[in-house]
């Protein structure tokens, strides 16, 4: 009995000792291997971001691209080994996501099953499978061509500068105004002797045109005191600058090419029943009917960029389409090659990225979901873009991507430190010459305190009682 029940424990032990052995561990170490059989999407379109092909030499499947580097260098940082087999999984579907496919291939499969590719972390999907952190991120926009011109009207000129720049230089040209006619109020005019200043320059009339006349058409001895004269230095100086903006920014409207989408919005295509194109198998098709709300009659799937161009030079009259709904990497992707006639533009339906996937409740996505982290920090990923995509690509960061050559209006932030400075000098040269006034306040301050001081008052009432005893004695 008792050789029995130690033989039992015995055979307990070797069974936990095994597990333990093969189960990948967290405290960094490699020991032990787990094999994985990755199951890569099989389609046509971007090449760049996936792409599994039969090697015969080998007598197996081998996949390469963005996707498959960044899961490359993620095994590098697991604590333990793993072996690959590589296994293509078709779209099937014509419209949805890799949904379906999900289903078909992760239903019968163990927990060491892995997709990788160009998957898009869904709330739907989810449900279905578990995905790792995203390691780029995502998001639906629609590229549309653009039309080259200029945006001209009757009103251009106020362009260079926004109505809230405006605005703050006629307060400006207001205050300097009122602070010179204060400061000049008392010069006598000598209108008999030449080159002398004349008072009526200076009326109540003449307080916002005289400082910007005084910037197109400078005139000497207008002002004759010396902060006058300081605060004049000040607002040519900040018009000189002003001007000089000016018509650098309006020559920048008048000539150069600006780029703007033919279609600025959703709305614009659906009211007028436009065709429009999305990646075909893509989930972009849901995302158009559920969020968009296009007619499915109106949607055209196409499988790659050249597909994309050759929809977009057509038209939506002409059997094309007016625009291309996709994820944003895809089309920076388009944009790169065909970006001089095209631009993103639209609403955004935001996602998390693409991420790994694996089937549900698996204990390996925790220490994946790591491993993409470490990569992203370690600069690795900076690498793999440049090497699918080039040094100009920013993976998921679509404000690189469009591109608009029309220039902007400048703002009051863009000077308002010179208009601190402005109104600080002319403040501080109001006071130098307007000294007496506020010397005098001082004074009436000084005295209103010696008043009401409290020596003042006991002061006061030591006077008024001798009075008042000695009329209590005449009285007696």
């Amino acid at each position: 009995m008792k050789g029995k029940c130690f033989l039992s424990v015995l055979t307990w032990l070797l069974i936990v000792l095994v597990v333990l052995l093969q189960a990948p561990t967290g405290n960094g170490s490699k020991k032990g291997e787990i094999k994985l059989r990755v199951r890569v999407p099989m389609r046509d379109g971007f090449p760049q971001f996936v792409k599994v092909v039969w090697d015969p030499s080998q007598q197996k499947y081998t996949a390469s691209g963005y996707c498959m580097d960044v899961f490359n260098a993620v095994l590098t940082y697991l604590p333990f080994n793993v072996s690959l087999h590589v296994l293509p999984a078709v779209v099937k579907s014509s419209y949805g996501s890799y949904g379906s496919t999900f289903d078909h291939a992760l239903q019968k499969t163990n927990l060491n099953d892995v997709v990788v590719g160009d998957v898009t972390i869904l709330a739907n999907r989810s449900k279905l499978v578990d995905f790792t952190v995203p390691y780029t991120g995502s998001g639906v926009k629609m590229v549309v061509p653009v039309k080259h011109g200029r945006d001209q009207n009757m009103w251009t000129f106020v362009k260079p500068f926004s109505w809230d720049l405006w605005l703050s230089i006629i307060i400006i040209s207001t205050f300097i105004g009122i602070a010179i006619l204060i400061m000049e109020r008392n010069v006598n005019a000598l209108p008999n002797q030449e080159g002398s200043p004349n008072q009526t320059k200076l009326g109540a009339s003449t307080i916002l045109w005289f400082p910007i006349s005084q910037a197109i058409l400078p005139e000497r001895e207008v002002v004759v005191k010396g902060c006058s004269r300081f605060v004049l230095m000040v607002w040519l100086l900040l018009a000189f600058i002003l001007m000089q903006s000016y018509t650098a920014n309006l020559t920048s409207i008048l000539t150069l090419d600006q780029l703007r989408p033919i279609f600025l919005n959703v709305n614009d295509l659906r009211r007028e029943g436009y065709y429009v194109g999305y990646q075909f198998g893509s989930f972009v098709y849901d995302v158009l009917i559920d969020q968009f709300k296009f007619d499915p009659s109106k949607l055209r799937p196409y499988r790659n960029i050249g597909e994309y161009h050759d929809a977009l030079k057509l038209g939506s009259q002409n059997g094309g389409v007016a625009a291309i709904f996709d994820e944003v990497p895809y089309l920076k992707l388009y944009l790169q090659e065909y970006g001089s006639n095209y631009i993103m533009a639209g609403p955004e339906y935001r996602n998390a990225g693409f991420g790994f996937v694996f089937p549900l409740n698996s204990n390996l996505t925790a220490y994946f979901s790591r491993a993409i982290l470490n990569v992203i920090e370690s600069g690795l990923m900076n690498e793999i873009e440049d090497k699918h995509f080039g040094k100009n690509y920013v993976g998921g960061e679509h404000e690189s991507a469009q591109i608009s050559s029309s220039p902007l209006s400048l703002s009051f932030h863009s000077f308002s430190g010179f208009f601190f400075i402005s109104g600080i000098s002319t403040l501080l040269a109001l006071l130098v010459s307007e000294r007496f006034i506020w010397q005098r306040l001082i004074l009436m301050a000084k005295a209103l305190t010696e008043i009401m001081s409290p020596i003042h008052l006991f002061k006061k009432e030591t006077r008024t009682r001798p009075i008042q005893d000695s009329i209590h004695e005449t009285e007696a």
